[in-house]
């Protein structure tokens, strides 16, 4: 997560806000962030500054109907010098949290947690050009290529880029991950760190409602990925949740322009803290999610992770005893997804 900047949006594509009924079927995808593999200073060592989800954490979440893990990790870890090959022994240790993820029926979204940035350099400047970017996800999508429960997530909260930047820079990731053969889905997020309430906020070149239209995809498998949290500014970092209904209206908007165009999405990101009204906020976000879910393909609330310790917006269960979020959140997780709905775009394509 990061600092986002104030509220904004284009009311005009405002839905009236639809309180969905208690038996509202859900969203395909139902999930939660799993952090750690982004933790600790580079290049770090597993076990010691980072950590991937062990079993224990999969198992309680999968026993709560958990269907998708989002999972961070760094891309200067992954691939520690740009054009260069991938870390083996960081690989295996993803490789190992994918398989007991998906191993336990769950899905997994493969997170680059970097804000459009590589070092100190921002992807589509002189220290981190597009094809640097392309080539990321040409060593890494062919060691999960054609899997049904891998997903592709471009980028965490891309942030410091322009859009039309940005689109530039996931159209040539995308041709590089289809150049490869691999048909896996892949989630696009905006830049404004990729917030409902900043996706049509105007910025040089477009905002990312004008601009990502333009995004291209030879498979259209693809889906945009953006995130809303509830605080004050919107920024996850805060103790209370009073802007709710301004974040269920920012992803009404969203809701709208994804309708107009065709385009499906996902919600990577949204969560808070055990204030009352963040409580109410998580459950009225997880129920309009559902209530929307012919174009939202679903969610994953942040964070659970066994080194947060306590951290206010933390998910992870303590000796036995889950958090109130996640009993906000848990009604949501063992609903029937709704076969309308765009589920089918986790299915393989007919070749």
């Amino acid at each position: 997560m990061s600092q986002k900047s104030r509220f904004a949006f284009t009311a005009a594509f405002c839905l009236s806000l639809t309180v969905p009924p208690s038996s509202a079927i859900a969203n395909c995808l139902r999930g939660i962030n799993i952090a750690g593999g982004e933790f600790g200073d580079l290049p770090g060592k597993h076990g010691q500054t980072h950590i991937y989800p062990g079993t224990q954490t999969l198992d309680v979440f999968a026993a709560k109907g958990v269907n998708v893990v989002r999972l961070p990790f760094r891309w200067e870890r992954l691939q520690p010098a740009l054009l260069g090959p991938l870390d083996q022994t960081e690989l295996t240790e993803l490789n190992a949290a994918v398989d007991r993820a998906t191993s336990r029926g769950m899905n997994v979204i493969l997170d680059p947690h970097n804000y459009a940035g590589y070092g100190s350099g921002k992807i589509g400047s002189d220290q981190v050009s597009n094809a640097d970017f392309a080539d990321f996800w040409l060593r890494l999508a062919p060691h999960f290529a054609n899997r049904s429960d891998v997903i592709y997530l471009l980028m965490n909260e891309p942030a410091g880029v322009a859009a039309a930047i940005w689109r530039d820079a996931a159209n040539a990731a995308i041709k590089a991950i289809r150049d490869t053969g691999a048909d896996n889905l892949i989630m696009v997020p905006g830049t404004i760190w990729t917030g409902a309430s900043h996706w049509f906020e105007e910025q040089e070149g477009g905002a990312n409602s004008e601009v990502l239209q333009e995004i291209k995809d030879p498979l259209n498998r693809f889906v945009f990925e953006v995130h809303q949290y509830l605080d004050d500014d919107f920024s996850g970092t805060n103790g209370a949740c009073p802007r709710v209904d301004d974040a269920i209206l920012a992803l009404e908007g969203v809701s709208g322009w994804l309708r107009q165009h065709g385009f499906s999405g996902f919600l990577g990101e949204f969560g808070g803290t055990t204030a009352s009204n963040c409580l109410t906020g998580l459950d009225e976000v997880a129920g309009y999610m559902a209530s929307q879910s012919d174009i939202w393909l679903g969610w994953t609330a942040w964070a659970a992770g066994e080194w947060w310790g306590d951290y206010p917006y933390s998910l992870q269960p303590k000796d036995g005893l889950d958090p109130p979020q996640l009993s906000a959140l848990v009604p949501y997780l063992s609903r029937t997804a709704d076969a309308s709905s765009h589920c089918t775009l986790l299915q393989k394509p007919v070749r």
